[in-house]
Formats: structure tokens, sequence, C-alpha cells
């Protein structure tokens, strides 16, 4: 079953936009446009790509248009989650040239920098394409801009992992040893936590992954397992818990990683690896209007 689109908040977006319009224009605004272009100046522009990739965050850039002032006019040409080709076109804008281009760069900031983010995760979905395991993204994103960053790794085809501290239960190496071990960590987390938090556990030996299991663990994380080691947690686990691998995934070596059986692959090389996709605002057309 195909998921459907994803689709951010709109006052999440609303309020990133403005703080991000707040620290580029200041107190004074855009004192450029205002010594150089005429107030009644009129602009159309198009953002095209420079390479090729795929396009997330087109609602914040409409959005830093809409909010920078009055009569901006931003077109999409694409959806978010759909590839470009290098030189095509994703959106066209025009109006009074003084928004036009007192909102470009904080529209490209976030355009740039999510569509760059989907560009990596398409790469890593299309990697491990043909097998059962799914690309998930962690919390490893900046700070400020978690929503946005899980929303652009799943527009490249990829799935979100826990947003935050409060959303799921992991228990990880630290709180193991402060536990006092796997089953009696996993215990006091199934006894603390409601009837609809997910909890996983994370173990990296076959000795912690059996403990696990027979604690009742339902998902396990294989922390920084080599490939054998991987298969061989896959056939320990025969079917009982849904297994992530995570730790040390490159793109060189999550197909093979994907090969070994495990359902779900966690990198935070989506997020934190990813450089800008190469965009461009350029104008068309210039003029009083």
């Amino acid at each position: 079953m195909t998921a459907l689109p994803a689709q951010l908040p709109r006052h999440l977006v609303d309020s990133a936009v403005l703080a991000a319009l707040t620290e580029d224009l200041g107190l004074a605004g855009d004192l450029t446009s205002q010594a150089v272009l005429a107030p009644d100046a009129w602009a159309e522009a198009t953002i095209s790509a420079r390479e090729p990739g795929v396009i997330a965050g087109l609602e914040l850039a409409a959005t830093s248009f809409r909010l920078v002032g009055d009569g901006v006019s931003f077109a999409p040409a694409l959806a978010d989650g759909e590839r470009v080709e290098a030189g095509g076109v994703v959106a066209r804008v025009s109006g009074p040239a003084r928004l036009v281009m007192s909102g470009e760069r904080v529209a490209l900031n976030f355009l740039n920098h999510l569509s760059g983010i989907a560009t990596l995760t398409r790469r890593y979905a299309d990697e491990v394409a043909g097998t059962k395991a799914k690309i998930c993204d962690t919390r490893k994103t900046t700070p400020g801009l978690r929503a946005f960053e899980k929303y652009a790794v799943r527009c490249g085809g990829g799935a979100n992992h826990r947003y935050a501290l409060n959303d799921a239960i992991l228990i990880k190496d630290n709180h193991i040893a402060v536990a006092g071990g796997v089953a009696a960590a996993y215990k006091a987390a199934e006894a603390f936590a409601g009837h609809l938090v997910a909890i996983e556990i994370e173990v990296t030996t076959l000795a912690e992954l059996a403990e696990a299991l027979e604690a009742g663990a339902r998902i396990v994380l294989l922390d920084n397992m080599d490939n054998d080691l991987l298969r061989q947690a896959v056939a320990l686990n025969a079917g009982r818990a849904r297994l992530e691998a995570s730790g040390g995934v490159k793109l060189e070596r999550v197909r093979s990683i994907g090969e070994t059986g495990v359902d779900y692959i966690s990198t935070s090389q989506v997020t934190m690896g990813a450089r800008p996709l190469d965009l461009g605002l350029d104008v068309t057309i210039g003029g009083a209007r």
C-alpha cells in the first residue's frame, strides 16, 4: 500500500518562516532592495534546479513570500517528493520586486536544505529497493528544524523514527547499564508505558538480543553490528520482533544491510550528512507596473 503524502502543520510553517524573516530583515528591512529598486518595480522569476534531486519544502518557500508582504504570487511547478532534473523549473514567483528580493533567501534556504535531505534519503531508499528494509531517520536533526527535516525524509521515501523523547520509549545502552541489564530495563519500561506507547530496546550482542526476546521485546535495535552478525540476529529472532539496524550506516553499505533481512535501517546521515540541493531564483522579467 502506497503511503499518503506527508503534510506539515500550518502553524509550524508560519512560526518557522516568521522567525527566519525576522532574523533576515531585522528592524529596517531589505536595505539593498529599498536603495536600488523603485517602489513600483515588478519582478517575475523562476526557481530552478541547478542539479537533479528531489524537492521538499515548497510550502515553506511559499509562506516566505506570503509573509514578506502583499502581492507576491508563488506557483509551484511540481509537488514535494517529486524529482526534478537539472534545469527544471521548481516554481514561478511574481510580484513587487522589493518583496520578491526580500523573501528570496529565506525561501531558498528552506528549499535547498530540505530538498537536499529528500534527495539523499531517496538515494538510500533506492539502494534498498527490493528488500523489506525501510530507511529511517533519527533524532539527530538541526535544533528547531526537526519537524521539517523529518518531513523531508518522508518526501524522499524514508520513514520517521520517533520525533522526540516523549513519543516512544527507546532503551539504549546507558539506560541498560544503569537499570541493571536488558531484561530489567525492558520489564521496567513495560510496567511504566501506556498501552499506546511503543517500546524499543537496543542490543549490541546476540546474547543481549536473546535476553530481550525472552523479556518480550517486540522492537529491537541492533546497534553497530556487522552484516554477518545482523544475519545471525535475523535468524535468532525468527520473526518474533521487528529488527532495526543502526550505527555506521553509509550509502555504500546500506544495500548489504538491507539484504540481511532486517526490517528497518536507521541513519543520521539522511539529516546530518545531506548537502543542500542547488536551487536558484532568477528574475526573467523586471520593470515598473
